[in-house]
């Protein structure tokens, strides 16, 4: 089966999560990936725990499927090996801060010059330009400076952040819907494209209507825990052995929510006959399904919950996310092996497709393993030209 992006290299000049995300997203879609690292101990994120006999299992789950070289951006060779292999390349990603890449003499302009249908993203914490974007940032950070904090948590305790680094996986979607957009246009007209992507604009990009909330209204929105203010009801409830989510955006669900709680009556009581009056009654409905959820354990309310097509949910632990039935069957249960390390179990692509093959490619490349390959397949280097790249380091120091 065909994959979407096959044909189309990648050259990754990323680090940590956003960037190699980034690319990830691509080779499961087909695209040949071709990691650049630093010499010594290359990408920073080779030392994140957990570890597969040594080797760090979250970078095998950001860096599946790559080809892995290592190129000393310090030295004049090393600079000229890594626009070589610019001239080769579809797309080139970078998510190092505002003006390294200048400082490098790979900006986009000195890269376009190379090859003029080339993709570039730059992916950083704030952007390219702007008051903030000589700053640096991590996920944390960005959930904290773009607001999104402080509309998570509950009112009468601190703001708190996401619990998985959002963030950084949301720019890296924007960035692989980007890059694929970049890509089509490049069909269309023949021309390359520069991408700029933050992390600060998608967080801003992910608040939603809290935007709106406040330039409509004019007042600072808040923290509101589980709860949408403007739906009722939306929350979590405590049953007898847990936690248990329940949203009814309209009076279709909130009917199918009465039906099931044994309670037809509450659809035409006046307190909550349309959501306008649901949400000015909020508290006593609350109380009511409290009392309902409060008096059955979660299997109870599955079920229930289930037989009534009620949008509902228990909150479920990683644990039991990870071993529910669903989760395997779709798919999303990948055993990778890395080379000389072990199986590791990840996550799979998000998207599924009919007509294309979107999947897990193999385990991360180790640290330069790729540079013989590199030299001689990618670049076409003699025997003789090899050895004198090899010898001015600009791979990095060879081991003896």
């Amino acid at each position: 089966m065909r994959s979407m992006l096959e044909g189309i290299r990648v050259i990754d000049f990323t680090a940590n999560v956003a960037g190699p995300a980034t690319t990830t997203f691509l080779a499961d879609m087909g695209a040949e990936v071709i990691k650049v690292e630093k010499p010594g101990w290359g990408d920073d994120a080779r030392l994140f725990p957990p570890y597969v006999n040594g080797f760090s299992a979250p970078f095998i789950v950001m860096n599946r499927g790559k080809k892995g070289v290592v190129i000393d951006m310090k030295k004049p060779e090393g600079i000229a090996l890594f626009k070589e292999m610019i001239a080769t390349a579809d797309v080139f990603v970078e998510n190092y801060k505002p003006g390294v890449m200048k400082k490098l003499g790979c900006d986009y302009e000195t890269l376009r010059a190379i090859n003029p249908k080339l993709v570039m993203c730059s992916l950083s914490g704030y952007g390219q330009y702007g008051a903030l974007a000589d700053r640096p940032a991590y996920d944390s950070i960005i959930q904290a400076r773009s607001g999104f904090m402080s509309v998570t948590g509950f009112a009468d305790r601190p703001p708190v952040k996401a619990g998985p680094i959002v963030i950084d996986l949301a720019t890296a979607m924007q960035a692989a819907f980007a890059i694929c957009a970049a890509l089509f246009a490049r069909e269309r007209t023949g021309e390359g494209e520069y991408l700029d992507v933050s992390m600060y604009d998608t967080a801003i990009n992910l608040i939603g209507g809290v935007w709106t909330d406040y330039t409509v209204t004019g007042k600072v929105p808040g923290r509101t825990g589980n709860r949408y203010p403007y739906v009722t009801p939306f929350d979590t409830f405590e049953a007898k052995d847990g936690y248990f989510m329940v949203c009814s955006a309209g009076d279709l669900t909130y009917h199918k929510l009465c039906d099931a709680m044994g309670r037809p009556d509450l659809k035409s009581d006046q307190r909550f006959v349309n959501l306008f009056v649901r949400n000015d009654n909020e508290p006593a409905l609350k109380q009511i399904i409290q009392d309902w959820v409060g008096s059955r354990t979660i299997a109870e309310l599955i079920e229930v919950t289930t037989k009534f097509d009620v949008p509902a949910a228990p909150v479920v632990n990683i644990r039991e996310m990870i071993e529910h039935p669903h989760t395997k069957d779709r798919g999303l249960h990948v055993d990778v092996e890395q080379p000389g390390r072990g199986t590791v179990n990840i996550y799979g692509p998000a998207s599924k497709a009919r007509n294309s093959e979107i999947r897990v490619r193999g385990g991360a490349p180790e640290l330069g393993q790729h540079n013989a390959w590199m030299l001689r397949d990618l670049l076409g280097k003699s025997q003789e030209e090899a050895g004198a790249i090899v010898a001015s380091g600009a791979l990095g120091a060879q081991p003896n």
